[in-house]
């Protein structure tokens, strides 16, 4: 494991401290926990950019159209 350092506000500093009593979590869990959600949406949405194309030229413009399709 690495160590990294960050630069949080006052503000976003407290909120985490509270969030972390509140959970019973250690703030670098939180963070952790947030980055790992952050990344794999970014991953997902970076996915969805490039076969959003070919699911509109098959007609596929909803959710609603993706689960008919895959019922």
């Amino acid at each position: 494991m690495t160590t990294l350092t960050i630069r949080l506000s006052d503000n976003l500093k407290s909120e985490l401290d509270h969030l972390s009593q509140l959970e019973h979590k250690a703030a670098s869990d939180i963070v952790r926990e947030s980055l790992r959600r952050y990344i794999a949406t970014e991953k997902f949405r970076s996915i969805r950019k490039k076969i959003l194309p070919f699911a509109e030229a098959q007609g596929l413009l909803t959710d609603e159209d993706i689960f008919k399709a895959l019922s």
